[in-house]
């Protein structure tokens, strides 16, 4: 909230909030304006405070879309002295309508021509050139600060990023990527869209994706090296004891088992009669 007396002020006879709202307006000009369409009457809205609470976009970026919105009527500023103990100061009076105005609607309303609401007249103090370094951010951080370029009405705080950023880390440590996250957080949003971060938490809750499978390398014995089998020389008998070693049958009777074998296939021995 900005200062007594500064900040936004919601012009009157708006229309109901829809999906549309900002669907003529560029991407980035689009989800800017429907932050501030969320923001409450007495809310800061100059370059430097939304730069500050908007993690998507730079100081030079929210001065740029302001200045955009002014063009197409859904920004009004007027510049104001005012008296203060130190002197006159230049203060700047800040309109804002979801509805686009042309400039003879907004000089109809300074003269009282529309019906306003009661409220003080809010205005915003000129806002430093000073940009602030940024925080490095984490992939899950991005994720949810860009779903206002998808659609502008979920552009979220850094507030409301950080709250959800732990919802969000969990689905990319369970190998979803941010595009198929930001998939299922804009598909089918309702309309009007009432409260943006209680439904992303909710989506990212209830539609979290399962556990992955991770298979594992069967064990395998064949895999294992192999080792020679190594006989000891100790264990080997010597040549003149192969035959005392060798427990089979004698050569005699071998060559007896194969000759009896010949003779009943009809083969004759080598050298030999049939």
């Amino acid at each position: 909230m900005a200062n007594p007396g500064y900040g936004k002020r919601i012009a009157p006879d708006e229309a109901p909030r829809t999906a549309d709202d900002f669907a003529h307006l560029p991407r980035r000009e689009a989800s800017i304006a429907a932050f501030i369409d969320r923001l409450p009457e007495g809310a800061a809205m100059d370059a430097k405070t939304l730069a500050k609470v908007l993690p998507d976009y730079g100081q030079q970026a929210c001065r740029s879309a302001l200045r955009y919105l002014r063009e197409v009527g859904h920004v009004f500023m007027r510049h104001l002295p005012k008296v203060t103990k130190t002197g006159v100061r230049r203060v700047t009076r800040t309109f804002f309508s979801r509805t686009a105005r042309p400039a003879s609607w907004w000089e109809r309303l300074l003269r009282g021509d529309v019906p306003t609401v009661e409220q003080p007249a809010p205005e915003s103090e000129p806002a430093s050139e000073r940009v602030p370094e940024e925080p490095r951010r984490s992939r899950a951080y991005r994720a949810l600060a860009s779903l206002g370029r998808v659609d502008p009405r979920l552009t979220l705080s850094a507030v409301e990023c950080a709250e959800l950023e732990p919802l969000a880390a969990q689905w990319l440590a369970l190998d979803a990527t941010p595009e198929q996250m930001t998939a299922v957080l804009t598909t089918g949003l309702p309309s009007p869209l009432r409260h943006p971060p209680a439904l992303l938490r909710n989506r990212l809750e209830k539609k979290m994706p399962p556990v992955p499978l991770r298979f594992v390398q069967a064990h395998d014995d064949r895999s294992a090296p192999r080792e020679p089998v190594a006989f000891a020389s100790d264990n080997l008998p010597d040549e003149e004891d192969a035959e005392a070693w060798w427990n089979g049958p004698s050569p005699d009777e071998v060559r007896n088992h194969v000759d009896i074998l010949r003779a009943a296939a009809g083969i004759a021995r080598k050298g030999g009669a049939s």
